[in-house]
């Protein structure tokens, strides 16, 4: 089956193999192998997650086009910026048979992914999704957001009253519930601050990837960064999504649902790295607004987290795949943990930064 779909992209050669690729958690993903001159990677579209599978090839097209058009002269172009294939039936970058969605791209030869979070991986993390961002700040396309409200604090602070007042789980009765969302709820109106300052014109919306991963990067032999992937997130947001996200993964001492608190803090060496590596390549077009609240960004990230896993917790674990009945709780103390260490760490994060800018 597979075959035949593949093959109702407009590839070259003959298909020879079929096989999976990567450990996507999102996308099932395959490599087809040809006797043409190029691989491919056949991906089946998570159209539960992405609803809109149109707005989110719309979006993956206006920013690769746009990135071409900036790279346009570079002779290892090809392996700079994704190409997708039009379906021959349709000529959209993707086929649907009204129930799976389906999409092809050029397999990038020659290029690797790595998994390590250290110093030197941060920085160049940094400075190649500082410039993903830089390449798309001026796209004239209009982009719209794959997953509605992704990242908007507001939202997620009346999720969690909601899942409070309604207490479907009956997990309130427990002290140390109560005692969480004493620790949380003080912070919330500081933790909403980007969306309030987007209202009163102080902050814009840019296209961001959203999804800032060490990982989500490929590497030629040499090491150097060939192009940013994954690019089913990139949608208007504000660049705290891609600073503070990657800060909240890879900044943290321990996994996110490691239950030993007490091994929880935040690296400021990797904070440094990436922030150098981030603002080498964005400062040219942040506003001081932006580069003044990265330290904020920082402390959103975990404190959104604790939030989300919290309110599933109360609702009685609808949401987030669990091991164990305490394992949201787990996460919920975690990320609470670690916003504190990293709000522990803003001054000398802005005086970092104001010692690069």
């Amino acid at each position: 089956m597979v075959n035949t779909i593949a093959e109702r992209f407009d590839l070259q050669g003959n298909i020879l193999e079929i096989k999976p690729l990567g450990n996507g958690l999102i996308n099932d993903t395959l490599l087809v192998k040809t006797d043409g001159p190029n691989d491919y990677v056949l991906q089946k579209i998570n159209n539960a997650i992405f609803k809109d599978v149109e707005l989110l090839q719309h979006n993956i097209d206006c920013a690769t086009a746009h990135i071409r058009r900036k790279l346009a002269g570079d002779p290892d172009i090809d392996r700079k910026v994704l190409t997708f294939l039009p379906c021959k039936e349709t000529g959209k970058t993707y086929w649907t048979d009204g129930r799976e969605y389906w999409r092809m791209s050029v397999f990038i030869k020659g290029s690797h992914t790595f998994e390590t979070v250290n110093p030197e991986y941060s920085c160049i993390a940094g400075k190649a999704f500082g410039n993903f961002e830089a390449m798309l700040a001026d796209i004239p396309d209009t982009l719209g957001e794959t997953i509605p409200d992704f990242h908007n604090m507001e939202l997620r602070a009346r999720q969690l009253r909601e899942a409070v007042a309604a207490d479907a789980a009956g997990r309130m009765a427990n002290p140390e519930v109560k005692a969480i969302l004493d620790d949380l709820l003080p912070f919330e109106a500081e933790m909403c601050k980007a969306e309030k300052m987007h209202r009163e014109g102080k902050l814009p919306k840019r296209i961001c990837h959203c999804d800032t991963k060490v990982n989500n990067m490929l590497f030629d032999d040499a090491g150097n960064v060939l192009c940013v992937i994954d690019l089913d997130t990139i949608m208007p947001s504000f660049v705290f999504s891609d600073f503070g996200d990657f800060l909240r993964t890879a900044a943290s001492t321990v996994a996110e649902d490691d239950p030993a608190i007490e091994k929880v803090d935040f690296r400021m060496d990797i904070f440094e790295a990436f922030t150098k590596g981030y603002l080498s390549s964005a400062k040219a077009f942040l506003t001081p607004v932006e580069i003044e609240n990265l330290p904020y960004a920082v402390c959103l990230f975990p404190y959104m987290q604790a939030v989300r896993f919290f309110a599933d917790y109360i609702n009685g674990d609808t949401y987030y795949k669990i091991k164990y009945p305490e394992h949201n709780l787990v996460r919920t103390r975690n990320q609470v943990a670690l916003f504190h260490a990293a709000m522990a760490k803003v001054p000398a994060m802005q005086a970092f930064i104001k010692s690069l800018v």
